[in-house]
């Protein structure tokens, strides 16, 4: 643990504390109301250094705030730890490119540029809690989507093997479907010595097969797992128009476990990137699309509405409507992206109030 202390002004009110997460060290900088520099301090990514660090923070006065990088990923641990002590905690975008050529690089550096974007309010909002049913819904999530993944590239290469293998054992192989070739190449018996390719490609075939078998009994207990906790989370959720399990799992991953962090339906479209960014100048008030946001939950809502516009009453009486004003299939898709996100919104934060669709 390193620190660097500077000499700081007298009748300090209150500090700010920025901090720059790494792996194993973090950085941090704590300033005083006016912006001005205290001091510099650098702990390990463990307990003690978490306790040391906040210690140090409150030496120079009570801590107004703390702005943390990465709050889901290297400082995710910092995280927790500051919340628990009853700080308020936000996330901190890392500098961009443009601001590094211009003031330079490095750790406390950063620290100092989260704690002064805390004091311009410049700070991307209050982090995802990541302490509920939605932090497991994640990480089975994540298990689940490298199982998938795992799974079919265990198919393709059995294909592969299928394709490449001695004529006698690609003609006993020819034909069969996916489930078929792993049904057949896992009862192959492995002989002691392979003392030829055909021997040495059954052995192959066996064990790719047998893999894919693990895999997608894995699957399928990730799958009911994810299936029980969804729907203890968020029922009502589910309970919306072609919103299943999945498209659930991913608008409550963007909310995340305190999803009265938003504080409007405008804040959680605005996450989703389905909020028009306005895009005017001088005479011309235009509106662009948004292209930024969680995109995976972007998706969800296209999913849920590309659904919607072919089996729901309501949602073809809109599409309907606003075709007749003139507006192509594409406005409409983004105008009912907006109107799920509100729907979603009013369903994770119950105080919000429900409207009819279009409104």
């Amino acid at each position: 643990m390193s620190t660097t202390a500077v000499q700081g002004p007298e009748n300090v009110l209150e500090v700010v504390l920025g901090v720059d997460t790494h792996l194993d060290i973090h950085v941090a900088a704590v300033l005083d109301q006016l912006g001005r520099p205290l001091g510099e301090l650098a702990v390990p990514t463990t307990k003690r250094g978490y306790h040391s660090l906040l210690a140090w923070a409150e030496g120079f006065g009570p801590v107004r705030c703390a702005g943390v990088e990465g709050t889901s990923s290297y400082g995710a641990g910092l995280t927790r730890h500051l919340k628990a002590a009853g700080l308020v905690v936000v996330e901190v975008q890392r500098p961009k490119r443009r601001h590094l050529r211009r003031n330079g690089k490095s750790d406390p550096i950063d620290a100092e540029a989260a704690a002064r974007a805390v004091l311009a309010g410049q700070t991307q909002g209050v982090p995802k809690s990541a302490d509920g049913r939605v932090e497991m819904i994640r990480v089975l999530r994540a298990a689940r989507r490298s199982a998938v993944k795992a799974k079919t590239q265990a198919a393709n290469q059995l294909q592969g093997l299928r394709v490449t293998a001695p004529e006698a054992l690609r003609h006993r192989l020819r034909g069969l479907s996916t489930k078929g070739l792993v049904s057949v190449a896992a009862r192959f018996r492995p002989t002691n010595n392979l003392d030829d390719v055909e021997a040495a490609t059954r052995l192959a075939l066996r064990s790719v097969a047998r893999r894919y078998r693990t895999l997608s009994e894995e699957i399928v207990e990730l799958e009911a797992q994810l299936e029980r906790l969804v729907a203890e989370a968020a029922p009502e959720l589910l309970s919306l128009p072609a919103v299943g399990t999945d498209h659930a799992a991913t608008l409550l991953l963007a909310a995340g476990d305190n999803p009265e962090r938003l504080r409007t339906e405008a804040s959680f479209a605005s996450l989703c990137g389905v909020s028009p960014i306005e895009a005017s100048s001088g005479k011309v008030v235009r509106h662009r699309l948004n292209r930024g946001g969680n995109r995976d939950a972007n998706r969800a809502l296209h999913m849920i509405c590309m659904v919607r516009m072919g089996s729901e009453r309501r949602t073809r009486e809109y599409v309907a409507r606003r075709t007749a004003e003139g507006k192509s299939k594409r406005e409409i898709i983004r105008c009912l992206k907006r109107y799920v996100a509100r729907e979603v919104y009013r369903v994770l934060v119950p105080t919000a109030s429900p409207s009819p669709i279009g409104s």
